[in-house]
């Protein structure tokens, strides 16, 4: 009896402690308690795993640019296989502690290829031959998707009817998945905390919650639910000036105990000459938002983006960079992110794959954390701390290359 408790014991312990990775070795498994925020590197766009302390399930879009240029680094870890199904893999590896893989939550960001996967003469034809395989339909085709959240629903229409390539393809999926799978669709509504919750074990992590912020300018004021519609009606503006697919981007802010992240898809700050001033999402968002742990890059670090104001508000310890082209990030964008004018103290960036060509044209670049690798944010229980892992994206391995941390929160 005794050799039982110790062994019970034993087991517990172990369970319960947080996971060390070493470099050198695969990544350790996700374990209860745990926020894991994965930002898996493909080559194509972008592509997010969170798994939530209780295990539920999120995936932040799951882009695939259907051709590359020059200006895009090579396919991660290489081009035998097609972005969705790189990230189909990655997914079920993260997921290896469940029998049965499967994604509670899928949301895309905004209706753009390199977050949702765009189509091209190379996407093979579902089995139900309603839509190409490509990014998110890839995902959908071979994991199970319970619920899915965009920014359109149901009649993409906003601000004007989305009809291009890739949206026509996603709205296929989305058609042929909730009448033959049982898909569930919502309009992501920006100021409510009860789109994106826990679905396995809720009450054991009070202190976590996911707060959508932003869509289609309306934007979430920081207070309850309320809101305000940040863009004019479209009536009274010139079709000229309406606004573009970024400006309408998702934002959101996921809170465990004292960490905070934040996500803004494409979403800019820095208005072109000539455009009204509505076209700085960045600045209402931040004022909702305030100071956060870790950040993701709006729109991949490009020109538009991280003005003053946001870098000043967010202020995080650790920045992460989605990444594949050279021109993100830009140089000013760099050079805000390093001022200690902004905000004062140490932070961390850390690039999913810096272009050669940004390293040799932006000063202090070398700065950077980490240029390469799935980045891998491990939140311990309660949020009390996190650490950053990066995954090596060569090969399938698993490996860790580097490790970065603890952080405290605050």
């Amino acid at each position: 009896m005794r050799t039982f408790l110790h062994i019970s014991l034993l087991l517990t312990t172990t369970l319960a402690a947080p996971a060390q990775d070493a470099v050198g070795h695969p990544i350790s498994p996700w374990q209860p308690g745990t926020l894991d925020i994965h930002q898996i590197s493909t080559g194509r766009g972008n592509a997010g795993l969170y798994i939530l302390p209780d295990g539920t399930t999120l995936l932040v879009d799951a882009g695939e640019l259907p051709h590359k240029t020059p200006a895009h680094t090579p396919d991660r870890p290489d081009s035998t296989r097609p972005a969705g199904e790189r990230i189909v893999r990655y997914i079920r590896h993260a997921l290896a502690h469940d029998p049965q893989p499967a994604l509670d939550y899928a949301l895309v960001t905004h209706f753009h290829d390199d977050h949702m996967g765009g189509p091209s003469d190379k996407s093979p034809t579902a089995v139900g031959g309603a839509y190409k395989l490509t990014g998110l339909t890839q995902v959908g085709e071979s994991l199970k998707i319970t619920r899915l959240l965009d920014r359109g629903w149901p009649d993409y229409s906003y601000p004007q009817p989305l009809d291009n390539a890739a949206t026509k393809n996603y709205c296929a999926f989305v058609k042929w998945q909730t009448e033959h799978r049982g898909l569930k669709v919502e309009r992501f509504v920006p100021g409510r905390n009860d789109q994106v919750v826990l679905c396995r074990d809720a009450k054991k992590y009070p202190s976590f919650q996911f707060r959508n912020v932003g869509a289609n300018g309306e934007i979430w004021t920081g207070e309850g639910t309320a809101t305000r519609k940040y863009f004019p009606p479209l009536d009274t503006v010139p079709r000229a000036v309406w606004p573009h697919e970024n400006l309408c981007s998702i934002s959101f802010r996921l809170s465990y105990g004292k960490f905070d992240y934040f996500n803004g898809g494409d979403i800019p700050g820095i208005v072109p000459k000539g455009r009204p001033s509505w076209w700085d999402v960045e600045t209402p968002v931040a004022r909702a938002v305030g100071p956060v742990e870790v950040a993701i890059l709006d729109h991949h670090g490009y020109v538009d983006t991280q003005n003053e104001f946001f870098i000043r508000t967010l202020r995080p310890r650790v920045w992460t960079l989605s990444v594949w082209d050279q021109h993100h990030p830009t140089a000013g964008v760099w050079e805000r992110l390093q001022s200690v004018q902004l905000y004062p103290g140490p932070r961390d960036i850390f690039a999913t794959d810096l272009h050669p060509e940004n390293q040799k044209a932006i000063p202090g670049i070398d700065k950077l954390a980490s240029r390469a690798g799935h980045i891998v944010l491990r939140v311990a229980s309660g949020g009390e701390s996190f650490r950053v892992v990066i995954v090596d994206d060569s090969a399938e391995s698993w490996h860790v290359t580097k490790v970065f941390g603890p952080y405290p929160t605050s």
